[in-house]
């Protein structure tokens, strides 16, 4: 009998812990945008990645707010198409050694802990893989959500190509020669999964 109760007083107290917590699996649903901008001794070019793919967990508490767990975006080098056209797109594969690294990836390194529901500015530490180099960056981002519903993630990130080890790509016989800094925007909603 005395065993029995233990085993009551267990689950009951494993449930009441678990209660006001629902940690759920969220996929990247369509309708994000990402985009690259840059300069170059002519003028400002554009590109659009078209095939993102992304995963997230994320922690529901009992007082309107979530933890961030885990987020992993990945960006198909070979969808970036260009305002430029096919010549600076080829460019611009070449330049990410897009055949040997065929993706760019953002992966959150440090849990973001406490979110509060609704639209507020969060600080993430992230790692982003660009033509098989990784670096470390911190980043603030945009974070919008309802109680367990969708969660929205917006942002910008500028960075120098010569960092992850990439020559800053040239058009039009050399003539056009792009500046080594680069602005990654993104905004991207994440549906629950399961």
């Amino acid at each position: 009998m005395k065993l029995f109760k233990c085993f009551l007083l267990i689950t009951a107290t494993v449930m009441l812990t678990s209660a006001g917590t629902a940690v759920n699996t969220y996929t990247l649903s369509k309708g994000y945008t990402v985009s690259i901008h840059g300069t170059s001794n002519l003028h400002d070019w554009n590109e659009n990645v078209v095939t993102v793919t992304g995963e997230g967990s994320v922690n529901w508490s009992g007082d309107a707010t979530f933890d961030l767990d885990a987020l992993n975006i990945k960006m198909e080098v070979h969808s970036i198409k260009s305002t430029e056209g096919s010549i600076m797109d080829r460019n611009t594969y070449n330049a990410l050694k897009a055949d040997d690294h065929p993706e760019i990836t953002f992966t959150l390194i440090t849990p973001v802990k406490a979110i509060p529901v609704g639209s507020h500015v969060v600080a993430a530490k992230i790692n982003l893989s660009i033509a098989g180099v990784t670096k470390a960056i911190d980043m603030s981002v945009t974070s919008e959500a309802t109680a367990h519903g969708n969660v929205a993630f917006e942002g910008t990130k500028t960075i120098k190509m010569t960092d992850y080890g990439i020559k800053p790509p040239v058009a039009l016989l050399g003539t056009m020669r792009t500046g080594d800094e680069i602005t990654i925007h993104f905004k991207t909603v994440f549906t629950i999964s399961r």
